[in-house]
């Protein structure tokens, strides 16, 4: 990596240069242009300086309406017109910097999420023209860990295809990360090769899942307690979550070793020092408990519905709303199943939790989590005591509808056959 001086100075005098000649161009889209131009140029500064969230979240957060398709597009277009332009030492400098801003915006928790993602994904092309496997392997291999990241968590487009890019790119950083060479760089693509084949929708999904629980073993036989406790917590998480879902094996085990896995991360995640990946484990640990087969079932949804509750006490709307919807989601079919208290009021709180969580997920902009919700949504409508029973019905049926015009028999089959 270049020093942070160097970049600083080549990027001031890159894009002083543009700004000149935005201000020369004077068309109608020259203040739309500029405005745009002007703040790219203050967060790329700033990344430069201290490419920590710390230095740039602040200056994220008063640009939000910035933060949209103009930006990637502004991004896309001067970068790909200047780095071609200048000299190579130059250009690496800039790349350097674009990257670190991908990162950066990709773990962005405010503004709207689908564009935050696809501001991260123009970051990483653009980089990648110029850190290229032949001239910078080392490089390439971390942009390809990040980009596979960054598919994973897109938003918009399809998105199993989105999910095979996300393996893609891991495979290709794991072509030059090997476990001799590059240990640490090796595990933490293979943690993120293991969540890309947990959520892939394509090929067998018991597979896929024996895929995940592989890669995060992996991943743990360098990312020790000792040496990278964070690490460490991150990837068992991870594999806790894995162990939930695991199709193979027997599923109170896998239960078990879920249960296991999330505790030890949580023993590293711990709310104080850790609020949001806490609050992420909590969520996780909600689910395992929801599904739990050993130990008294009531007890259990107790557990669950706790651990959701603590979740949201970190995961607000406000600050994180896609994990809030999510964990409203899981909320919802907890209260849904609840053997303890009043069974009417548990089935209120499960219809508001749903609501709750469709606020965000939205069709347009989450159209599988808002299918999963409708699901979610007509189950608690079909069981629910207030109200009129027909329209309760009635309400069932159009939510299991709306689940089933996303999940269908050739995309979704397991869900699919859930539904119906």
């Amino acid at each position: 990596m270049c020093d942070i001086l160097k970049q600083q100075s080549t990027l001031v005098q890159v894009m002083e240069r543009e700004a000149d000649n935005i201000a020369e161009k004077g068309n109608q889209n020259t203040a739309n242009s500029e405005a745009y131009f002007n703040f790219l140029t203050e967060v790329l500064q700033a990344v430069s300086k201290d490419p920590s969230p710390q230095s740039v979240y602040p200056l994220l957060q008063a640009n939000l309406d910035k933060l949209d398709d103009n930006f990637h597009a502004v991004l896309r277009t001067w970068a790909e017109g200047r780095l071609s332009e200048i000299k190579p030492s130059q250009a690496e400098d800039i790349a350097s910097d674009i990257s670190n801003f991908s990162n950066l915006i990709l773990e962005f928790p405010l503004g709207n999420q689908a564009a935050n993602v696809e501001i991260s994904l123009v970051g990483y092309e653009i980089s990648l023209t110029v850190f290229t496997r032949d001239s910078h392997s080392e490089n390439w291999a971390i942009i390809q860990n990040n980009l596979g990241a960054a598919y994973r968590n897109r938003i918009k487009g399809d998105k199993a295809e989105n999910l095979e890019n996300a393996l893609a790119a891991c495979q290709r950083a794991l072509s030059v990360y090997t476990q001799e060479a590059f240990p640490t760089y090796w595990a933490s693509t293979q943690n993120n090769l293991g969540f890309a084949y947990f959520q892939r929708i394509k090929g067998d999904r018991a597979e896929n899942q024996e895929n995940a629980l592989a890669a995060l073993q992996r991943a743990l036989s360098v990312y020790t307690q000792e040496a990278f406790p964070t690490y460490w917590a991150s990837t068992q998480n991870n594999l806790g979550a894995a162990y939930s879902e695991r199709i193979k094996g027997d599923r109170a085990e896998n239960l078990e070793n879920a249960l296991a896995a999330l505790q030890r991360a949580s023993s590293v995640r711990t709310q104080e020092a850790f609020p949001t990946y806490w609050a992420s484990t909590q969520n996780n640990l909600g689910l395992a408990y929801s599904n739990r087969i050993v130990g008294d079932r009531a007890e259990n949804q107790e557990n669950a519905l706790a651990a959701f509750q603590q979740a949201l006490s970190v995961l607000t709307q406000e600050a994180f709303p896609t994990d809030w919807a999510s964990t409203q989601n899981n909320l919802g079919l907890a209260y849904s199943d609840r053997i303890k208290g009043d069974r009417a009021e548990n089935l209120e709180n499960a219809l508001a939790a749903c609501q709750r969580a469709l606020s965000v997920y939205t069709q347009e902009a989450f159209l599988i989590n808002w299918a999963s919700t409708q699901n979610n949504l007509g189950l608690a409508y079909s069981d629910r005591i207030k109200g009129d029973r027909a329209e309760n019905q009635e309400n069932a049926l159009a939510a299991f509808q709306q689940a089933l015009s996303v999940r269908t028999q050739e995309a979704f089959p397991t869900d699919w056959a859930s539904t119906q």
